[in-house]
């Protein structure tokens, strides 16, 4: 959604601890060369190493049996006291945590950690606004990349990654003023092989376009990196008062072209709406649509003043029906067991 772009980065020290983990049942769990020859649908599957602790299987977590109940809220997961404000506000906890960081920026170990401690996955967006993305495609970040799976890896936590998101976009550097979709495409290809060939397989990977909408004129398969390299269609939409108030008038056409040329589950990666008179309604609007929609896995409410004041604690009537909404049991689970 054009009228937003709000991104919030955080440099963290690479800390890390425990050992690898491989998983099962995802596009991150074939080995590069496994992908490169694959001739299309799922990936291939790595097998466990013998030195591997534990064995998680993503499948789980990337097909729930509820929906998860995600926020963005400013400081977490860094620090997990804004998350137990906002869970008190809305009369429940977030098992989704999405977070900013920019290309360049350490992994969020401490972060992730703190997280997954108290039942919640996390979600980097991750975001490349200073190196062309052509160049990330042709290996120029390799020894970043590889250095941040190896990190990830060395935590032993899924995560959940979402690269260079609303690539369909002309208001990101990474987006469509500035970038081919096929160097997008290789760029992508390129950070999840790095991932791969490290043994990172506890990534859960998102490709995350901005909905359709305002920018028609793109058509977004052109950016798909391909089934092999993709567990969820991560859309991004925000209920404004130049958009349909309606849950089919923000998402349906988005979710449409989505289904011509794939399957993958999908998440709303960040979702809001403006105040106003409207927000209620944009609020039952969305909750609702979540919950009737079996391919959709959750949502993220992205509980930020940036551009515009997304934040549910000043609509007090929003917030209500929201906290009404957000109880019914669809929503929310303890991620570590899925």
């Amino acid at each position: 959604m054009s009228a937003v772009k709000k991104r919030v980065t955080a440099s963290v020290a690479l800390l890390c601890s425990a050992t690898a983990v491989v998983l099962t049942g995802c596009s991150s769990l074939s080995s590069a060369e496994e992908r490169r020859s694959e001739s299309g649908g799922r990936a291939a599957t790595r097998q466990a190493s013998p030195e591997a602790p534990r064995l998680f299987d993503l499948r789980s977590l990337i097909s729930p049996k509820k929906k998860y109940f995600g926020a963005a809220v400013e400081g977490a997961p860094s620090s997990m006291a804004p998350v137990a404000k906002y869970g008190q506000m809305v009369g429940k906890k977030p098992n989704l945590l999405e977070y900013y960081a920019a290309w360049g920026d350490g992994f969020n170990t401490q972060g992730v950690r703190n997280a997954w401690a108290e039942g919640a996955l996390t979600v980097l967006s991750w975001e490349p606004a200073d190196t062309p993305i052509a160049d990330i495609a042709d290996g120029k970040s390799d020894a970043y990349v590889k250095e941040f799976a190896e990190a990830a890896r060395k935590l032993n936590i899924p995560i959940v990654i979402s690269f260079a998101d609303e690539m369909n976009g002309h208001w990101e550097k990474w987006g469509t003023k500035h970038v081919k979709p096929e160097d997008y495409v290789r760029a992508w290809k390129r950070v999840h092989d790095v991932f791969a060939d490290a043994g990172a397989g506890n990534v859960i990977w998102a490709w995350s376009p901005n909905i359709v909408n305002p920018v028609r004129n793109v058509d977004i398969a052109d950016y798909y990196p391909g089934d092999g390299y993709v567990d969820w269609v991560g859309m991004v939409g925000y209920f404004t008062t130049f958009e349909p108030n309606t849950f089919d008038g923000v998402f349906g056409l988005t979710i449409k072209k989505i289904r011509t040329f794939t399957d993958k589950p999908l998440l709303i990666l960040e979702t809001a709406a403006e105040p106003g008179e409207r927000r209620l309604t944009s609020v039952r609007s969305l909750l609702e649509g979540v919950k009737g929609h079996d391919d959709i896995v959750g949502f993220v409410w992205f509980d930020y003043r940036k551009r515009s004041d997304w934040r549910l604690s000043v609509s007090p009537l929003a917030l209500a029906e929201f906290k009404r909404l957000a109880a019914d049991d669809t929503f929310g689970f303890d991620v570590r067991k899925p």
